[in-house]
């Protein structure tokens, strides 16, 4: 039975856990006794324990507080806003809605490659076969066609249990091919009533017309998303997986220009990395290299000419070192992009603005800039990106792979459909679908620490006007609470009901993102 009471830490004896005892009825703390006045440490009188009960025995050994001995303490700041949106916390249920047998389960990959592919596909499938005894599972080749135009593929553990060391999918993938009706009729037509989704946001999107379109029809059929952006660009979650694997991969690439342009008279050296709206793998590559010199993430404004400009930046850095490394995110300037290669109303089967290749086009304007100031510069272009997407994924990343599959195993044998699984504020939660597709992608707000933290690393300038910082921060306002200058982030304990009652808008992370607290939902069904 999940506890309303969240883990901090667990001991073998005794077992210590956290919780708010303000909410606790049985709220009593015991007052200090006095201590020896001689100031002697062998005649010191130590105060009682501050003991608070809670729910379901639980018992709270708190620390001391000055109203426990000074009476009519003033207080100068209260606030009793509500706690805002709560999500249901993922883990094993007491009640299950499958039995074993009965079980018919498909996976299907969609969207552009990610490191850990496989890997969620294997845990899917031990997962469903070890903890609850399912043993029909069906890949889904192809993405979303693949469910009326493709053959599929039987799973067993035997099948998955080396696919975690390869790249890409073993089911293959693809953009578009969404068609509703053909889907869920092949869907009712193989017998099949657990759906594995695992895809983007615009796979999410199509997972969630699916599961509208079974409830409409009233099929017991869970379906479950499992998040997939290499950008970490999907809100409300606070990462997706394949994101770790993407930066630590992205190191070559930028340590092979970091060689080549050192190696060189003017060496420069450009790498280009993945990231069409969001700069995460960009500002987190960098801050990990140490080596890179300049940072260009969509999220902030660059131009090239005049005072303050990036070709005036770089005539610097080469006069001062003799070389520098510029990575640069797939999305970022193309404002730059001249207008005859700009394709703004072309998009992929995905719904995806196709973008040019900014990393060639600012290879070129470096070179003609130089070349009219006559200076001798030798520039490297290295783009890694489909490196990246196909090497097969880390550690961190295998590991949070098997949380988010068995975080969803659980969640559909235990009923539960139309939901995303992943952390929110360190804990897996299950959100519902409709959540996830009305919140903007996730960003880098440029006004915020990570970033300043990344112009201290490189020592570059932010390539902004003061009033463009201005207005940032004006959007940030509201979004972002502060403490002590620090970001003040809130975990919080509920029940069930307590979901469907508190509709205040989501928590503030630091990041000046709204996300959700996750709820630690006592399972009392």
């Amino acid at each position: 039975m999940d506890s309303p009471i969240s883990s901090s830490a667990s001991l073998a004896a005794p077992r210590l856990r956290c919780f708010d005892p303000s909410s606790s009825p049985n709220h009593s703390p015991r007052h200090f006794s006095t201590s020896s006045r001689n100031g002697s440490m062998e005649n010191l009188t130590y105060s009682e324990p501050k003991i608070v009960t809670g729910e379901a025995g639980y018992v709270l050994e708190d620390v001391p507080h000055f109203t426990d001995y000074i009476p009519d303490l003033p207080i100068v700041v209260e606030k009793n806003s509500p706690r805002g949106t709560h999500f249901r916390r993922a883990g094993p249920r007491q009640k299950v809605y499958f039995e074993s047998e009965e079980v018919h389960a498909c996976i299907v990959t969609c969207g552009g490659l990610c490191p850990g592919l496989n890997t969620v596909i294997r845990e899917i499938v031990c997962g469903l076969y070890h903890m609850y005894g399912v043993h029909k599972v069906l890949g889904i080749e192809g993405g979303y066609r693949g469910f009326y135009a493709r053959n599929t593929i039987p799973l067993t553990p035997k099948v998955v249990n080396d696919i975690h060391k390869r790249g890409g999918t073993i089911l293959g993938t693809s953009r578009g091919g969404h068609d509703t009706f053909k889907i869920v009729d092949s869907i009712q037509d193989r017998g099949i009533n657990q759906v594995y989704i695992i895809g983007g946001d615009g796979t999410q999107k199509g997972a969630s017309v699916i599961f509208e379109e079974i409830r409409r029809r009233g099929l017991k059929v869970a379906v479950a998303g499992i998040p997939k952006t290499i950008d970490n660009d999907i809100p409300v979650i606070d990462k997706s997986f394949g994101f770790d694997t993407a930066v630590e991969e992205a190191q070559r690439a930028i340590s092979a220009g970091h060689i080549e342009s050192e190696s060189f008279e003017n060496g420069i050296g450009l790498v280009k990395l993945m990231g069409r709206y969001s700069g995460f793998i960009a500002m987190y590559a960098t801050l990990a290299s140490r080596d890179v010199d300049c940072c260009l993430i969509p999220e902030s404004p660059f131009y090239l000419e005049g005072p303050g400009g990036l070709f005036e930046f770089i005539e610097k850095r080469l006069k001062e070192h003799g070389h520098m490394v510029i990575v640069i995110a797939e999305g970022a300037g193309q404002e730059l992009v001249s207008e005859s290669l700009r394709t703004t109303d072309q998009q992929d089967a995905s719904g995806n603005k196709l973008l040019q290749d900014v990393g060639l086009c600012i290879s070129q304007k470096i070179k003609d800039h130089f070349k009219r100031k006559k200076m001798v510069i030798n520039l490297k272009y290295i783009d890694p990106t489909y490196m990246i997407r196909a090497v097969p994924s880390n550690a961190s990343d295998n590991v949070y792979c098997t949380l988010l599959a068995h975080s969803v195993i659980h969640g559909t044998m235990a009923g539960y459909t139309g939901f995303i699984s992943g952390p929110v504020n360190g804990r897996h939660a299950y959100i519902p679908f409709h959540r996830v597709l009305k919140e903007k992608q996730n960003k880098v707000v440029i006004t915020d620490r990570m970033w300043a933290r990344l112009l201290s690393s490189t020592n570059q300038p932010s390539f902004l006007d003061h009033k463009d910082v201005m207005e940032d921060d004006k959007e940030k306002v509201g979004q972002t609470q502060l403490v002590n200058g620090k970001s003040h982030l809130g975990t919080t304990t509920a029940k069930p009901r307590d979901i469907e009652n508190r509709e205040e808008p989501p928590t503030p992370l630091a990041n000046g993102i709204n996300r959700i607290e996750a709820t630690i939902a006592m399972e009392k069904d």
